[in-house]
């Protein structure tokens, strides 16, 4: 497939960048933004721009989506960074396809705690500022995550925010992360860890061929491909909404505080 041109340049910046990890989670939103793709630290990245906005699909985990930050960041030079993309439910209450947007992300991996400017938005007074999410650097089993519950209160994990969130406050850059619940707190997941690739991109034939041979694989599969497309959905519904968009990012490209 050819690479279009961005008809914004970068040097233009963009008051708002999406950092999500895989196409696949925003491609709906996203198809008819301007494409192109840049060479970043040795890694070839691929980016999504309109005139308020550019997205950056940096890889599965923290280390890829660390550095995805940064190279967003020295491109686009925005008011604000967004950690957008799929979560594991970690409360039994949560379900696939609901909305995660935490008030607190903390890496599992040293402990720090990272604010999310959620209390400056429009939703500041709804569930959201109670919400935690944690991320940790590889993909949870259901008695991984019930321990993840208890041990921080958290509500979802993830693989990336706290990457993100690091990078971003280290800029002096506002945070927010908008997450969907892809899978529950029970369920099982297939061996997706050992198909993502050092650059964070994930092997999805290498995956297929793996499960072929392997028919008590298939129902996990396809759950999860199924509630991945859930997921899919309920993140680009903010992307796509003007009025969703606007009541999560105006407020704090205006610097304005939400009223209590």
């Amino acid at each position: 497939m050819p690479v279009a041109s961005s008809q914004f340049p970068a040097e233009a910046g963009r008051k708002v960048v999406v950092v999500a990890a895989l196409e696949r989670e925003v491609q709906p939103a996203v198809k008819h933004w301007s494409r192109c793709e840049r060479e970043c630290g040795g890694r070839r990245l691929k980016f999504f721009e309109r005139e308020d906005a550019a997205l950056i699909c940096g890889g599965i985990g923290g280390k890829a989506a660390g550095a995805a930050t940064e190279a967003a960041i020295a491109l686009y030079h925005p008011e604000l960074v967004i950690s957008a993309g799929f979560a594991g439910a970690l409360a039994p209450t949560l379900a696939v396809g609901e909305w995660v947007l935490p008030a607190l992300v903390v890496d599992a991996a040293d402990g720090s705690r990272y604010e999310t400017d959620i209390r400056k938005t429009r939703l500041e007074k709804t569930a959201s500022r109670h919400l935690v999410l944690v991320s940790v650097d590889g993909v949870v089993n259901p008695e991984r995550k019930a321990v993840l519950f208890r041990s921080y209160a958290a509500q979802a994990v993830d693989m990336e925010a706290a990457a993100v969130a690091k990078v971003a406050r280290s800029h002096g850059v506002q945070f927010l992360a908008l997450k969907t619940v892809s899978d529950e707190s029970g369920f099982e997941m297939p061996p997706v860890e050992r198909f993502i690739q050092p650059d964070g991109a994930l092997d999805v034939w290498g995956l297929v061929a793996y499960a072929g041979p392997r028919f008590w694989l298939w129902p996990r599969l396809m759950t999860l491909t199924r509630n991945s497309s859930l997921a899919s959905g309920a993140l680009c519904s903010w992307l796509e909404d003007g009025v969703l968009w606007q009541s999560l990012v105006s407020p704090l490209l205006r610097g304005e505080v939400a009223s209590t």
